[in-house]
């Protein structure tokens, strides 16, 4: 290649491992099926279980820690935990800047407890080397009415009709006008990141309309008929065993509320269903400005399906304050209902409701546990490559294990650019990742050992092999190639690769200053008395 690529990363929210189209799910993604008929679907990508520290990991090319956003957003006053993007790493953007490029985001940035209009900026995109931004600095928001909505360093109230998926897609497509116009010849790197699907269910009741009894026979029979789709497109070997339903949930035929629990499935449908269209609007734009080929798009999602379930009581915070994603008022003045209250239908702009576990369970098949959890329904995440120019292979399948640290690596290989030393007079901390371009045409990976932590829950894996913890339990060990669902623990009958495995999380939590979780808690405790 002569001329550098383009690069056009797009991360959605919340979203389990088989949600979208070409990963088995019920909702229409033509766009993105596309992309993946004419790219490369990876089976074994992984996240790191949560929002923000899967978005500082995947910025910065370092581990959630190593990023200072090693739980969430909050400051903990330890290092590891400041919930601001630590100042010794570069974002894609600024390592992407020292050779040229010009970066453009737009949609939820979530990296910096500082979201306040007026108080300290040095970490909202625009001085984190995006060349414009528009979108938001919380974590979430009511589509409709979003607060901390922002263009570059600027905040902005939603214009009349405002729904933030479409407003994240129009803004996206006239970056890539603008730029074309006014930089031809200069390669550029766009940062897409929809909030879609995330909480509050709300949508147009005419994409709802379009998923009218889709959900009806339920999550047991989804799950079954999901698994049989996955495995012939051979995504999930066929030897992996459905996990049992999560022991919280009645089965469907004993469940309560089906309309209502059916309803909640085909608002989330719904929502990936607009978010497509304008993912469609998008690549159209690149087409139209003539960038189509020679522009590297990978699409992920920041964690696995969310189990949250959502009470009243976020109303109250949200009333006093306290809650910075969320507004008490829809934008024509009516009080918003908050909680998945089952007499209430989710959907419109004055309900803020969830999925909640039975769906969460259905949207990772085949996999165990959710968003929050390092088992594989927490960290397993689709993962689009398409890139006409460069990658040859059309509509194949890649096993090869890669995380998040693993994006910057791939961007800076292609893009033909060093990671920087230093950077505004720093020294920025050595990148963790690895490039998977070798991946593209099939190549065995460069990355050997995959480490996880968040909220005591903790993983590793080596090859064939993952160690895995959730808090306050025992170590499970795994064989992916046999037992990907994780429903088969091997510690007791395999002691030494246990030991090997713990002894290599051991190392690499104490080098990237990984705090144990009761520790983080007791530190807390010590800071609310002192």
């Amino acid at each position: 290649m002569t001329k550098r690529p383009n690069i056009l990363l797009i991360i959605n929210d919340d979203m389990g491992y088989s949600d979208l189209g070409c990963y088995g799910g019920e909702a229409r993604t033509p766009n993105l099926n596309a992309l993946a008929e004419n790219g490369l679907r990876y089976t074994q990508f992984y996240n790191t279980a949560r929002c923000c520290p899967s978005r500082a990991s995947m910025l910065t090319g370092l581990y959630p820690q190593q990023a200072d956003v090693g739980h969430m957003v909050g400051d903990d006053q330890i290092d590891g935990y400041l919930g601001d993007l630590n100042r010794d790493t570069v974002t894609i953007a600024e390592a992407l800047g020292t050779s040229g490029y010009r970066s453009y985001m737009c949609g939820k940035w979530h990296v910096t407890g500082h979201i306040g209009a007026d108080g300290p900026k040095h970490n909202w995109p625009a001085n984190r080397g995006f060349d414009d931004f528009y979108g938001i600095i919380t974590g979430a928001a009511n589509y409709w009415n979003p607060q901390t909505l922002t263009r570059n360093n600027e905040r902005i109230a939603p214009e009349p009709g405002h729904f933030f998926t479409d407003r994240i897609s129009e803004e996206a497509v006239r970056q890539i006008s603008e730029h074309c116009t006014d930089h031809a010849g200069t390669p550029f790197f766009q940062y897409v990141a929809y909030t879609a699907p995330h909480w509050p269910l709300h949508a147009h009741p005419e994409d709802i309309a379009e998923y009218a009894g889709a959900f009806d026979a339920g999550w047991d029979t989804l799950r079954e008929e999901r698994l049989a789709r996955v495995v012939k497109m051979g995504i999930i070997d066929r030897q992996w065993l459905l996990t049992a339903r999560d022991p919280r949930v009645a089965a469907w035929d004993e469940a309560d509320h089906k309309e209502w629990q059916a309803g909640r499935m085909e608002v989330y449908a719904a929502q990936l269903d607009r978010m497509d269209r304008g993912i469609g609007t998008i690549l159209q734009s690149l087409k139209d400005n003539g960038q189509w080929d020679n522009t590297l798009i990978v699409f992920l999602a920041d964690n696995g399906a969310c189990a949250e379930e959502l009470g009243p009581k976020m109303g109250q915070g949200v009333r006093e304050g306290s809650v910075p994603y969320a507004t008490a008022q829809t934008s024509d003045g009516r009080e918003v209902r908050f909680g998945n209250d089952p007499a209430v239908m989710p959907g419109p702009e004055d309900t803020y409701q969830s999925c909640g576990t039975a769906w969460a369970n259905v949207s990772n098949t085949p996999f165990r546990l959710y968003k929050h959890w390092v088992h594989e329904g927490g960290i397993s995440t689709p993962f689009i490559a398409h890139w006409p120019a460069g990658i040859a292979a059309r509509n194949e399948l890649r096993d090869q294990p890669a995380q998040l640290p693993d994006i910057m690596a791939t961007f800076l290989d292609i893009a033909d650019t060093a990671y920087p030393a230093s950077h505004n007079g720093r020294t920025i901390k050595p990148l963790e990742g690895f490039s998977i371009v070798p991946t593209f045409a099939d190549s065995a990976p460069t990355r050997e050992v995959l480490y996880w932590e968040h909220e005591g829950n903790k993983a590793v894996r080596r090859g064939i092999w993952k160690l895995v913890c959730r808090y306050g339990q025992d170590w499970e060990l795994y064989n992916m190639a046999a037992d990907r669902s994780e429903t088969r623990d091997l510690a007791v009958t395999h002691p030494r690769i246990v030991s090997e495995l713990t002894a290599l999380h051991d190392a690499w939590a104490e080098r990237c200053g990984v705090m144990p979780w009761e520790a983080l808690q007791e530190h807390r405790r010590w800071q609310e008395q002192h």
